[in-house]
């Protein structure tokens, strides 16, 4: 890896070729690193003398932030090389991230054709897979011979987004079948193209949810699939580096929503104070009013407590565990139903492993919490004389809790998703503030029938 402070020298030596030798052969994603270290200055200096099609690989890898920069320093011919040079679906990523009227004025500077597509691209909906299609690929025809459909990729291969497929249409640009450039390779030159199909492909519409192009690359583990209209017509195709993209920036958004906030729009050193407070603001009132409940559960409980002061003891052991369980469960569930492994129908069974696990793992903690108070009182009297008694009720109340959370951490990503709402906002606080109250209740009583307080 070339080191900055090497670029820097050459730079201040004004040895520019030095610099374009050695960064002509780097890949452009170690060269977007290798920026983090140089000024401005130094960056649109090397823009300035890399080849268009290189200095557009690395402009497509670098941070929105340092992209504006750049884009604000080079001036309008060059700008308007490097957005001519970018993949369609890196400069709509770009155009996505800033303000419309820098848009606009970026949108003058290319050429027509390059204009039209990106006016295309920026036509469907946010956030629809049409954002992210690239209308870079081959297409060949059936009655092609191979031979033809070879000659057809080295003739313009150069400008394809992938060459590991291409795509069979009709006269009127309707997807018919795919091909792999394997099958052509292996097949015999006067063969047919059509003696290579069969009929069988994986499309998606461009009007799709991202999510869902996520589902299906997973699922079908695909480097590329192709994007169609509704009359099948191919447009473009969508590649696997862009979902892996999308794919990052779900999992960040539900992790973010698990902890007990709204997902964050940009980087966290990035965002302002007053945006993280109001994206975290509501949730916490929210669970602190739910937490004052637990408040009220005590206080409900308050004659109780007078004449058996020693419950009070085991309350933070009894609503953590109940809490625990519940975040443990929810995770697991949010996760599973991401990722396909569950749907809503299945709840019955997951409400049903879910009981035996939080029932078992509640009876577990219980036996320790059971002879925790047995042990510690053959050697002090700090439980009374009814040490016995709460032994039980404290064995008995974890088991109780613990399966509550469990089941209400498992359950509850069910009924927000079968309300079409986001399974990940059942965050672990949230969860948590169910199992507290309901896990005192449950306590309490457990304790007025045991104990007989």
């Amino acid at each position: 890896m070339i080191s900055t402070q090497t670029v820097q020298r050459h730079i201040q030596e004004r040895d520019l070729h030095a610099v374009r030798d050695l960064l002509v052969d780097v890949a452009p994603v170690e060269i977007a690193e290798l920026f983090a270290g140089l000024s401005d200055e130094e960056r649109v200096l090397i823009f300035r003398i890399l080849p268009r099609k290189k200095a557009a690989e690395i402009f497509a890898e670098l941070d929105v932030d340092v992209q504006k920069t750049l884009l604000s320093s080079l001036g309008d011919r060059h700008t308007a090389r490097l957005l001519d040079e970018m993949a369609a679906d890196d400069r709509t990523a770009l155009l996505e991230e800033i303000p419309a009227e820098a848009a606009r004025q970026l949108l003058t500077l290319l050429s027509k054709d390059e204009r039209d597509v990106a006016l295309t691209l920026l036509g469907y909906p946010e956030g629809s897979v049409g954002r992210l299609m690239s209308p870079d690929y081959l297409t060949v025809h059936a009655d092609w011979k191979v031979r033809e459909a070879l000659d057809h990729i080295r003739a313009n291969g150069q400008e394809s987004a992938s060459l590991d497929t291409l795509y069979v249409v009709d006269a009127k640009g309707k997807l018919v079948d795919e091909i792999s450039t394997r099958q052509l390779l292996l097949a015999s030159l006067d063969e047919e193209v059509a003696s290579l199909m069969n009929f069988k492909f994986d499309s998606l519409d461009a009007h799709s949810d991202q999510e869902l192009a996520v589902e299906l690359f997973r699922k079908y583990d695909r480097p590329t699939l192709p994007v169609v209209d509704s009359e099948g017509v191919l447009l473009g195709i969508v590649t696997v580096d862009d979902i892996l993209d999308v794919q990052e920036e779900e999992i960040t958004e539900d992790i973010q929503k698990l902890g007990g906030s709204e997902a964050l729009e940009d980087p966290y050193v990035k965002t302002p104070v007053l945006t993280l407070i109001r994206k975290r603001a509501h949730w916490l009132v929210l669970l602190f009013l739910g937490e004052m409940l637990t408040a009220s559960a005590m206080a409900s409980f308050e004659d109780e407590i007078q004449r058996a002061v020693v419950l009070a003891l085991f309350v933070p052991l009894i609503i953590s565990s109940g809490g625990n369980s519940g975040s443990q469960a929810s995770t697991i569930i949010i996760r599973a139903l991401a990722v396909g492994e569950i749907g809503i129908k299945d709840w019955v069974n997951v409400f049903r492993r879910e009981l035996i696990t939080g029932g078992v793992l509640g009876l577990l903690l219980g036996m320790i919490g059971f002879l925790r108070v047995v042990i510690w009182s053959q050697f002090s009297d700090i439980y009374g004389d009814h040490w016995m008694a709460l032994a039980f009720t404290v064995l008995f109340s974890l088991t109780g809790v613990v399966a509550l959370g469990s089941l209400a951490g498992a359950m509850l990503p069910f009924v927000l998703k079968s309300f079409k709402l986001d399974p990940a906002t059942s965050s672990a606080p949230f969860v948590a503030t169910i199992v507290d109250v309901a896990g005192l209740i449950l306590y309490f009583s457990i304790a007025v029938l045991i104990m007989a307080i």
